[in-house]
């Protein structure tokens, strides 16, 4: 194998797939990227076998060949590399790449590249294609209520629902849940239910930002999903496993329903949550016409602030997880946020005034009077 290419060009492909590679398997290939130069054609490879991604690579290919390189050392070379252009050759005899750039010179041993795995290949006969844009930004609206606890693997997922022209898309650590619901342009021609990790689907939205194409493929096949956004291709395993059914979760009926200036309220809640510390609760104490949120952590502080709303009723007091509540907040934006509540020992709901379909319940904090 033999190759030159821009230096800036390796560089960026690079920092995308050794996201992906694995940092902690005993399988020191799965550390590594692979390079596969062929006929006119580059590419990129990373995997941890969970989630694994493919990049095209502009390249000049001298002669072909697949290695296996180091990631992290990988990055950190070309990184540094002084000038502009940079050549890539494989030594088998010496069982190095040799990396060459003005003056420098580097050789990197290569991993056994008999120890990669191979990559699903889409099947396009049941793809379907999404706009890109709608589908990360609804899987950027839930993500953050994914759990990160790996000993309930089937909450680090994100459900994903596809059918006719409704897209739905919901995440939950059982302490908070988020439902997001695009209608899309265009009927599916297939439909597809499933759990995929958070991790994939955040890795999809960081390439689709710096994407040029519109439409995003979908190839669900048994346990993996793949993605194919232009040249790129990323592939995720399924989580197997029952996800818990949300509109059994949300109450049917609210006590009370409240629509309060979504900005006003969450400058609010930023501002008096940084006096909740050490796991101290944010409580919203509502009295008719107005709400008080505040927050007390003994040694450190309270805070308190007031604004108007239109509560009419007896009055009560809730705690939430202030971050928790930040998050809820910041993903309904801009606009009125509708605040429906039944008491304090039940979930809150928060849905965005404007109809856009996202909703995000909260469970609440017992509070010590």
């Amino acid at each position: 194998m033999k190759i030159s290419l821009d230096r800036d060009v390796l560089l960026a492909q690079l920092q995308s797939v050794t996201r992906v590679a694995s940092t902690r398997s005993a399988i020191q290939a799965l550390s590594g990227v692979q390079l596969v130069a062929g006929t006119g054609s580059c590419e990129l490879r990373a995997t941890d076998t969970d989630v694994s991604l493919r990049v095209p690579l502009d390249a000049d290919v001298a002669r072909d060949g697949t290695v296996v390189l180091p990631a992290r050392l990988f990055l950190d070379v070309v990184r540094s590399l002084p000038s502009p252009s940079v050549s890539l050759e494989l030594r088998a005899a010496q069982q190095d790449v040799e990396v060459i750039s003005g003056n420098a010179t580097f050789n990197i041993r290569t991993l056994h590249a008999e120890d990669f795995p191979t990559f699903p290949d889409p099947d396009l006969d049941s793809a379907v294609t999404i706009p890109a844009a709608a589908f990360v930004a609804t899987a950027l609206k839930v993500s953050g209520s994914a759990s990160r606890d790996e000993t309930r693997p089937v909450l680090t997922g994100i459900h994903v629902a596809a059918s006719g022209t409704q897209l739905r898309m919901v995440a939950t650590d059982s302490y908070r849940l988020s439902v997001k619901e695009t209608t899309l342009d265009s009927t599916l021609a297939v439909g597809f239910d499933v759990n995929i990790p958070a991790r994939a689907l955040q890795e999809l939205a960081r390439i689709a930002a710096h994407a040029e194409d519109e439409n995003l493929t979908v190839s669900v096949r048994q346990n993996q999903v793949v993605f194919i956004l232009g040249k790129v291709v990323l592939s995720s395993r399924l989580i197997d496993g029952q996800f818990p059914n949300d509109r059994q979760l949300i109450p049917e009926a609210f006590e009370h329903e409240l629509r309060i200036s979504g900005p006003e309220l969450r400058d609010v809640v930023r501002r008096i949550s940084l006096l909740a510390q050490k796991n101290a609760p944010l409580r919203l104490a509502f009295a008719p016409g107005e709400l008080t949120v505040s927050a007390q952590t003994p040694d450190i502080g309270e805070a308190r602030e007031a604004l108007p709303v239109s509560f009419q009723g007896e009055p009560f007091e809730i705690g939430f997880n202030p971050e928790f509540l930040r998050d809820g907040l910041d993903a309904i934006e801009d606009g009125d946020v509708l605040v429906k509540l039944i008491s304090p020992l039940r979930p809150g709901l928060l849905e965005s005034g404007d109809g856009s379909g996202f909703v995000y319940l909260i469970m609440p904090i017992r509070l010590n009077v």
